[in-house]
């Protein structure tokens, strides 16, 4: 799949990807404070902001991580800026990740019997800035989780680098609570590492903890591949009782996809299960579609970014057919393509409990979206989030995702971006949203929409009780037609996102070609929109 960067490539004029604009720095901005201040799976483990503090946070953040990328762009420029792209976007997801560590202002000001559970129960040394710890930090800082009668029960070693001396100091106290550990989060503990420390490193610790009986492991952000995988053999295969598992960012191969489904004995309690941001490929997708068909209780599943084609993907699609309690399901950033869009289809007609899934960038095309819809209408009856852009997805599937739309009436957040609906399909969408009352975002950004597809979409949701932002940039929305649409949500200026990437003429090279030297970041807001609160390198 060509991503619109790679379209733009292919023209004659070139494109500044940095700085970014005003505007969507801002939506970045309002993009994170969402995530600081809406339930995820860091949330459960440290808690939420409030809208006031995360909104705060998120400009702290922003201005950190913007101020690093630029640094780095002034000192290695690379033309279009895409590496200060990729640092801006990571540096926002690792502060958003200490953010929510660290807790709400609330949550550290609160002593114990104000929080119940929550300073006594979880031992956390993720906190503050990443560093190597050897053998002395070590003994200091896990000094309480060795004394007698301590009461954790879950650990978090995260954003804390163990060599082997460190790791050495870290056994015997592992050992000696490791009946009562029920989350163990071991995420990020060996970075820098050389190759062969990391590997003793984590077979110090699989040692450690094998035995003891886990709900959540978080293995993520370790570069495991096979050897690391096998690294954790120990633990992994005393694990029968594991309710979440993570391995995220943690090159899982299809060698290692084919060891972690060896290993694990057990899933039958799995409800959360995350392999994003791999390289598992169709022959690892067979092995974790393995691990999915095993587990019939799975709530939430995500196998994104994963590189998973068009056989892997059918696989992954049948498997997730046994998984009738699902409710979250995240399948981006695949080559998936039509025929295993069919196989979805055919899985989401057991999916009664689902309430958000994210397809973007599928290759589903047409077919594959038509067929997920028409099944989508009739299942998922309180389905709240659809992410379905980047399909190349044409007007001629608009009648079957509006009919499915209008039917989701707990429906809050609509992705349907990068795909070339233009105005007729737009129109038919917008005429779905018309009884969604509880609509609160969306997103028909780069779908060749003009002016008549604006306006409808605008008039569908700006009287939407709860309705918190319309984004139609990067569209062919003429001058009149955007001071049309200002005009209708002057009231409510802050529910109408950016206007400033729409191409009024189309395909007008010559007029690009003129603006080369003009800020353009439209590829910017692409790569950052999406960002969510996890590392990716």
């Amino acid at each position: 799949m060509e991503t619109n960067a790679e379209n733009l490539q292919h023209r004659s004029f070139s494109i500044k990807l940095w700085p970014p604009s005003k505007s969507t720095r801002l939506m970045l901005v309002e993009r994170m404070a969402k995530n600081l201040s809406t339930p995820s799976i860091f949330s459960k483990k440290y808690g939420l902001l409030s809208s006031e503090e995360a909104e705060e946070k998120a400009k702290q953040i922003e201005d950190a991580s913007f101020a690093a990328a630029n640094e780095h762009f002034v000192r290695q420029p690379d033309g279009d800026g895409s590496s200060a792209v990729h640092l801006y976007a990571k540096e926002s997801s690792k502060l958003m990740i200490e953010v929510l560590k660290q807790g709400s202002q609330a949550t550290r000001d609160a002593t114990p019997e104000m929080v119940p559970g929550v300073q006594e129960t979880v031992f956390d040394i993720s906190r503050g800035p990443r560093s190597f710890l050897d053998a002395d930090e070590a003994k200091e800082l896990l000094k309480p989780l060795g004394e007698p009668g301590n009461p954790y029960t879950k650990i978090c070693f995260s954003n804390r680098s163990f060599g082997i001396e460190a790791a050495r100091v870290a056994e015997p106290i592992l050992v000696s609570c490791k009946n009562q550990l029920i989350d163990v989060d071991l995420s990020d503990f060996v970075a820098g590492r050389p190759e062969e420390e990391a590997l003793d490193v984590m077979n110090i610790f699989s040692a450690a903890l094998e035995g003891c009986s886990l709900k959540t492991l978080d293995l993520s952000n370790n570069a495991l591949g096979e050897k690391g995988v096998r690294a954790f053999a120990a633990l992994l295969k005393s694990q029968d009782r594991l309710e979440e598992l993570y391995l995220m960012n943690d090159g899982i191969s299809e060698e290692a996809a084919k060891a972690v489904a060896e290993l694990i004995p057990s899933t039958e309690k799995l409800r959360i299960l995350h392999f994003h941001n791999n390289m598992t490929g169709d022959e690892g997708a067979k092995s974790i579609a393995e691990i999915v068909k095993c587990s019939p209780v799975l709530e939430d599943f995500r196998c994104s970014s994963t590189r998973v084609d068009m056989e892997g993907g059918v696989a992954l699609c049948k498997g997730l057919g046994t998984c009738t309690n699902l409710k979250k399901l995240d399948l981006r950033d695949n080559m998936f393509g039509v025929e295993a869009g069919v196989a979805l289809s055919k899985a989401l007609a057991v999916h009664e409990s689902l309430v958000e899934i994210y397809l973007s960038y599928l290759n589903l095309e047409d077919e594959g979206a038509t067929a997920i819809a028409n099944v989508l209408k009739d299942s998922a009856p309180s389905l709240k989030v659809l992410e379905i852009a980047g399909n190349d997805i044409t007007a001629e599937a608009a009648p079957a995702l509006a009919s499915c739309i209008a039917a989701k009436k707990s429906l809050t957040m609509l992705v349907l971006s990068e795909n070339e609906l233009k105005d007729n399909g737009s129109i038919s969408i917008a005429n779905a949203l018309e009884g969604l009352d509880q609509l609160q975002e969306v997103d028909m950004s780069i779908n060749s929409m003009g002016r008549v597809g604006a306006r409808v979409l605008a008039k569908a949701v700006i009287n939407k009780p709860d309705f918190k932002l319309l984004n139609i940039n990067g569209n062919c929305i003429s001058d009149e037609g955007i001071d049309e649409v200002k005009e209708m949500f002057k009231k409510f200026p802050g529910k109408l996102g950016p206007l400033d990437e729409n191409d009024v003429d189309g395909e007008e090279e010559e007029e690009e070609e003129q603006d080369g030297d003009e800020e353009n970041d439209g590829e910017l807001e692409t790569k950052l929109k999406h960002l969510e609160v996890n590392v990716e390198d």
